[in-house]
């Protein structure tokens, strides 16, 4: 792995991305070359689209530099704190209209402590059409000293519309290769060598997921109940235990992300809104309290559903890297690193039973299931439609 300082240190396997990036933030500081004011980042899961942004956005606010990684500039924007750099991150299912009509105009102000207003969208897929529509208009006439970075899986139209995309610099990142996430995790974090080559061979390249892997016992367990699916549907009753299996484990895994910073944000509001005081206006205040706070738990209701969402498409993830190692054991003579290698004989096992065509109607239902639950299908309804196909075939 390349050696990296600074604010590019937490980049993996992107080497000429960073190269690119580098240059443009010294052209930028040195005043040596035009800056391009929108730029589109492209990649995989677990590529390191959102760690990009952060990272090029420190190297422009950079006091010291080019992104040197010590000073407060790198260290706030990094952190997300700094004062001109902007984040947006959907809390709910996408990004509103109203959200990015607000970031826009906070955007257009000069910078109050750096050199740059930097919006990063981390899910520039997930804009609305209105918020795309508002994006759009910013994009066009960008002010002097403001960087919009967009992050999305791909530059299709289905992720980002094309008229936004024409007017950015696209970086397309790749998935960072399993022996260097495990020195970054040997390195960096501590890990035995063992665990860290272990979780880098079955992260699917997301570094971030192969650090939860080697550090936590139960998301190790989520994705081993994940993997021990496609032996346990012999019969058709099999199907509804697996539906409650696989549903159950997203809601609680979303129940327990959710519920401290749930209460925290509860609590914080109360407390700004008043509650507990006496007086004169207190009736009115309280009526007030109580409409924000429906307003807070709509968005916190909104936000649980993603992230529910979010955890049963990484186990959905899971089960198609499972059939599609079943598809290359069949495949004679084929030299295919394997998604799962530790189930390596779980995959030949399956795949002594099932036809090429029978694997790939499997991937297709998972896929099929994916695409249903984006689309707002109850998720117990998709997942149940999935399994019964893995099961029958």
């Amino acid at each position: 792995m390349t050696n990296r300082t600074g604010v590019w240190v937490d980049l993996v396997g992107q080497t000429e991305a960073v190269a690119e990036l580098s240059a443009a933030a010294s052209a930028a500081a040195n005043g040596t070359g035009g800056m391009t004011h929108a730029w589109l980042f492209t990649g995989p899961p677990g590529s390191g689209r959102s760690v990009v942004a952060r990272s090029f956005a420190a190297a422009l606010q950079c006091t010291e530099g080019e992104g040197c990684g010590e000073c407060s500039g790198c260290h706030t924007a990094i952190a997300g704190t700094h004062a001109d750099v902007h984040i947006v991150e959907p809390e709910g299912l996408s990004i509103p209209v109203a959200q990015m009509r607000s970031l826009v105009q906070l955007a257009a102000r000069r910078p109050s402590a750096g050199h740059w207003q930097v919006v990063i969208i981390s899910d520039a897929d997930r804009l609305t059409e209105g918020a795309a529509n508002a994006l759009l208009k910013a994009v066009e006439e960008p002010p002097d000293r403001t960087v919009f970075l967009l992050c999305a899986p791909s530059d299709h139209p289905d992720d980002v519309s094309v008229t936004i995309r024409s007017r950015c610099r696209v970086i397309n990142l790749r998935t960072p290769p399993a022996e260097a996430i495990a020195e970054v995790l040997t390195n960096r974090d501590g890990i035995d060598p063992e665990t860290a080559s272990w979780a880098g061979s079955v992260c699917g390249g997301h570094i971030g997921r192969a650090r939860r892997l080697a550090k936590d016992p139960e998301v190790r367990e989520r994705r081993e109940s994940v993997l021990r699916i496609p032996g346990s549907l012999r019969r058709p009753a099999d199907v509804f235990a697996c539906v409650d299996q696989l549903v159950g484990a997203a809601e609680s895994e979303a129940s327990s992300m959710s519920a401290a910073r749930d209460d925290a944000e509860k609590a914080a509001l109360r407390t700004a809104m008043g509650a507990g005081g006496s007086g004169k206006g207190t009736a009115a205040a309280e009526r007030s309290a109580k409409s924000a706070e429906r307003d807070l738990e709509k968005r916190q209701k909104s936000r649980a559903t993603r992230a529910q969402r979010d955890s049963l498409d990484l186990a959905l993830v899971d089960l198609a890297g499972f059939y599609r190692d079943v598809l290359a054991t069949k495949a004679t003579g084929a030299h295919v690193t394997l998604n799962h290698p530790d189930r390596a004989r779980d995959s030949a096992a399956l795949a002594g039973q099932l036809s090429a065509a029978g694997a790939l109607r499997r991937i297709e239902a998972i896929l099929d299931c994916r695409e249903a639950i984006e689309l707002n299908v109850k998720p117990r309804i998709a997942v149940e439609a999935m399994l019964t196909t893995l099961q029958r075939g």
